[in-house]
């Protein structure tokens, strides 16, 4: 049965599918001996595929796929690589395992919490990808004392990079004179989105963390720490991501 190039690619372990979309673009994916382009398909079990000149072998079973879960603490960078060669540390430092795993989603270097790393393309898509909308828990520390009409603004939708925030859920948990603790739930992750919008509302952030993806939760993993997800966590995620796609937001 012929399935997009991408997909079989994520199965495959090579990345995202959106990772996976450019190294077509860049002419370094080939069906049969000829160079493939974007909307592509293939019958694993006819065609020969090669990326970068070697061979794509599929997965024949999902018991290969690899499901982990870190808590990423400050000053570690949630990519594969070091990308201004700093020599900074990525999340896959965290990990002693073999084989190609990767970050589903990012936290900038300040920020803390759960991220998921896998070799499952197909899972790490639909998680990520703005159309599924898959809700992200948060808890953060904003400097102040924030009042309910600037909250209001927050839930409603910020312009942000010529267009509005999606609404999001935002309930304070505590508050002194000089801070906010606030949960904050969204359906998108537009780069350092927390942070940006708190500074147009005039209430830094001064700690954040992700607590909880779609159905997974942070749960007792210490700052650093990591762990295999468990069956019924990884069964969660799956059906989390079968579900119907959010609707997308007019833009106005």
């Amino acid at each position: 049965m012929e399935e997009r190039l991408q997909k079989l690619m994520a199965q495959a372990g090579l990345g995202s599918r959106r990772e996976n979309e450019k190294l077509i673009e860049a002419g370094k994916v080939r069906v049969n001996g000829r160079t493939a382009k974007l909307g592509d398909k293939a019958d694993p079990n006819k065609d020969q595929v090669e990326v970068n000149g070697r061979l794509l072998k599929l997965r024949d079973n999902q018991d290969k796929f690899i499901y982990v879960a870190i808590n990423k603490p400050k000053g570690v960078i949630s990519s594969l690589d070091d990308e201004m060669e700093k020599g900074r540390r990525t999340v896959r430092d965290l990990v002693p395992l073999p084989g190609h795993i990767y970050p589903v989603g990012r936290l900038d270097k300040q920020s803390m919490g759960l991220i998921l790393m896998t070799n499952d393309g197909d899972l790490a898509h639909k998680l990520t990808h703005p159309r599924y909308g898959h809700e992200k828990t948060y808890r953060v520390t904003v400097e102040g004392k924030i009042d309910e009409e600037t909250l209001n603004q927050w839930r409603r939708g910020i312009r942000l990079d010529d267009r509005k925030t999606v609404p999001a859920k935002i309930t304070v948990i505590n508050q002194g004179p000089n801070f906010t603790l606030l949960e904050i739930i969204m359906r998108e992750g537009r780069k350092r989105q927390i942070r940006r919008v708190a500074n147009i509302l005039g209430f830094p952030v001064t700690h954040l963390v992700r607590e909880k993806i779609g159905p997974l939760s942070l749960g007792n993993l210490k700052p650093g720490e990591w762990r295999h997800l468990t069956r019924g966590e990884v069964s969660a995620l799956k059906k989390a991501v079968q579900s119907k796609p959010a609707r997308r937001q007019k833009k106005k």
